[in-house]
């Protein structure tokens, strides 16, 4: 064989393998899922969170013809998830239910987290968001923003805000309203929500950012009442709810909880996508919807990347309010 011809030969052998190692990826995502699959969660069972991605897993069993089942692992504020999901195959057959809390948030407070944020998942895809509302007594002395935001200029930590840990949700949603509004406000940490509701129908805190959903019975029986919503429009499911900037608080003031699917590190682009899309088109389901509304949730799908520039944002924003607020766990 000549040198020319064995040079063509060569050069054809590569480009097959290019074009093979290029199909690879593909090929897996189409012929996905050859077993059963299993979604690793953070979450409780019974929860809000639990209960609407077993929703959307039955769909996606349905879809796929294959059995999707969720195993809650809850504990360590998702670590024990988080810990058990690691090293699991990237096949797109182990998948991850998380907070954004734990993807935004904990990385901005807790030293030497355990995880990292952005390479040690692949995004999949957001089930829902749902924004935070702040809600007082239905008895006690602050009937609007404007009445809340007074007391707490007047007097510096004597307005007080609940927190079910140091760095959660609640606890950074409190902090940016301080900040937004140059006030010094005081956090009180307990360990159990029910706690923290008690507190706020006694007076006993002056107030509480929480998810619509978690204190959706006692806003109805009058035991709470809701400020506003801290969105930049109003809830579709709440339209009588203004948002904070419309209550009279401070434009700017935006806090929300979501939870979502991720895979793990290593997994391919396209089984991430193909994954996503069945995703959203479960939730585009009217019976899908109409169970979200039950918890005053719309969905909200997202393909990978729009949800790794979700994450990447919201990690920049919560690092300039814990850099501010002087929040950190060791």
């Amino acid at each position: 064989m000549d040198h020319l011809k064995f040079r063509n030969l060569v050069l054809a052998g590569a480009v097959v393998g290019l074009a093979l190692a290029q199909a690879a990826p593909e090929a897996v995502a189409q012929a996905f899922p050859t077993r059963v699959v299993r979604i690793t969660s953070m979450y409780p069972t019974g929860g809000t969170p639990d209960i609407t991605a077993r929703v959307v897993a039955d769909k996606l069993a349905r879809y796929w013809d294959k059995p999707v089942i969720l195993e809650p692992r809850p504990g360590g504020n998702g670590l024990i998830a988080i810990n058990a999901f690691k090293n699991m195959a990237a096949d797109g057959h182990e998948l991850l239910l998380l907070g954004g809390g734990n993807l935004s948030m904990a990385p901005n407070v807790v030293k030497n987290l355990a995880y990292d944020p952005i390479n040690d998942f692949v995004p999949v895809s957001l089930i829902f968001r749902a924004p935070f509302v702040l809600v007082v007594s239905s008895t006690g002395p602050y009937k609007s923003m404007q009445e809340l935001i007074a007391a707490a200029r007047a007097n510096p930590e004597r307005i007080s805000y609940g927190s079910l840990f140091v760095g959660s949700p609640q606890h950074l949603g409190g902090a940016m309203l301080a900040m937004l509004t140059d006030t010094k406000m005081l956090p009180i940490h307990f360990k159990e929500a029910s706690m923290l509701n008690t507190s706020i129908i006694n007076g006993d805190i002056s107030f509480a950012a929480w998810t619509f959903g978690s204190v959706m019975s006692l806003v109805r029986s009058g035991r709470l009442k809701v400020l506003g919503v801290a969105a930049r429009s109003r809830m579709a499911s709440e339209p009588e709810v203004p948002t904070i900037l419309e209550a009279g608080g401070p434009a700017g003031y935006e806090v929300d909880s979501w939870t979502a699917f991720l895979a793990p590190r290593g997994t391919s682009p396209e089984l991430a996508r193909r994954i996503s899309a069945d995703i959203a088109r479960a939730l585009a389901e009217a019976d899908v919807k109409e169970r979200f509304r039950g918890f005053a949730l719309d969905p909200a799908p997202t393909t990978p990347d729009e949800m790794t520039k979700i994450i990447r944002a919201e990690l920049a924003r919560y690092a300039d309010i814990v850099k501010r607020s002087g929040i950190t766990v060791e």
